[in-house]
């Protein structure tokens, strides 16, 4: 039996924001209209995860930089630094491969879980993300092993001490405890986000390992919530949350170091407002792409549109109508043919209406 016992109070502020994320993970998973490009989604949230994850650890490159980083394949940072074509430090390209590897364990680890599987979370698990993450960072014995001496956590701006973590000898043991509660029924009762919330901050109180131990709490937070059906289609990240509001980030999770009873209310305050936050951004990009919630009561089902599609839909949802020369100028690039077997398609999918004939023919919502 765990003697871990995370002490936080559900107050109104989480309340109203667990509803926010509730109804915008809703819109977003049953939106009528997906885009066709969903994987373009998801590979903007892994390279802003990336990006903003490794840069709230002091990475000095710039996103454009780590996007360039993040399309070539490969571990070998001079390989990838030559293809990407950037000059940078050896340490800040081979954190961004390394963070990248963490997201596709992660997902590959989610997928493995069958239907309705319980997840368990545990120290192999938990010393395969630092070992992922700090891969030719720190040395190979370091990896995936906890801290055997004493560390202290300095602020980034100021250089002064802000956190003493447990004595080394008390982290396999604080670990372990937190793991039993994590796993628990009792903790299970709590909602994933709150759990998500305490993972992030536990693991970063108990510091156990020498470094990386920000990304390893992070990733094993963003684990849980992808093993228990809250991926929202991996289109959030909650990084870029964090490294744009970085001081409130570590005053967040100072407030509970600093309190007599180690109160994790305002943290997980801070944690549920970030994702109720993204989560509703995400919402209205997936609305305006779906155009009418009304739709899925017509259609039934969720329908992929084309990128080319979704453009005609929000000309036709602002204009009212359309002809294919109104088409023809927001779509310059592409050819009245291609136009037209978009529109033809939209048609049969019962979304367009086709009006007229021949040059009075011009096009509305169904």
């Amino acid at each position: 039996m765990s003697t871990f016992r995370p002490n936080f109070q559900i107050s109104n502020n989480l309340l109203q924001y667990i509803a926010s994320i509730e109804a915008s993970r809703e819109v977003i998973k049953n939106a009528p209209i997906v885009p066709a490009w969903e994987a373009k989604f998801q590979e903007e949230a892994m390279v802003r995860t990336v990006y903003h994850g490794t840069r709230l650890e002091g990475n000095e490159l710039s996103q454009e930089q780590a996007e360039r980083v993040l399309s070539i394949p490969g571990t070998d940072p001079e390989k990838v630094a030559s293809g990407a074509g950037i000059v940078g430090k050896a340490r800040d390209i081979q954190e961004i491969i390394n963070y990248r590897s963490v997201l596709d364990w992660i997902n590959s680890w989610g997928e493995s879980l069958q239907e309705g599987e319980r997840p368990k979370y545990t120290e192999d698990m938990l010393k395969t993300l630092h070992s992922i993450s700090v891969h030719r960072i720190i040395a190979p014995d370091q990896c995936g092993t906890y801290r055997d001496h004493k560390v202290i956590v300095r602020g980034v701006e100021s250089g002064q001490v802000v956190h003493r973590p447990p004595e080394p000898e008390a982290v396999p043991g604080l670990v372990k405890e937190f793991l039993e509660w994590l796993n628990s029924d009792a903790a299970r009762r709590q909602h994933v986000v709150f759990r998500a919330a305490v993972t992030h901050y536990q693991l970063v109180n108990i510091h156990p390992f020498i470094e990386g131990n920000g990304r390893t709490a992070r990733a094993m937070a963003l684990a849980l919530m992808y093993a228990e059906d809250f991926d929202v289609k991996r289109f959030f990240s909650l990084e870029q949350y964090f490294d744009n509001d970085i001081e409130n980030y570590y005053l967040a999770i100072r407030s509970v170091q600093n309190s007599k009873d180690n109160d994790m209310t305002y943290w997980l305050e801070y944690f549920s407002y970030g994702l109720a936050i993204e989560l509703d951004r995400i919402k209205q990009q997936v609305l305006k792409l779906s155009q009418d919630f009304r739709l899925h009561q017509k259609l039934g089902h969720q329908v992929a549109l084309s990128e080319r599609q979704l453009i005609v839909m929000e000309y036709l949802q602002e204009q009212g109508k359309a002809t294919s020369s109104d088409l023809n100028e927001i779509l310059p690039m592409i050819s009245t043919d291609t136009i037209l077997r978009d529109l033809k398609d939209l048609i049969d999918k019962g979304l367009v209406k086709k009006h007229g004939v021949t040059k009075g023919v011009h096009y509305t919502l169904e």
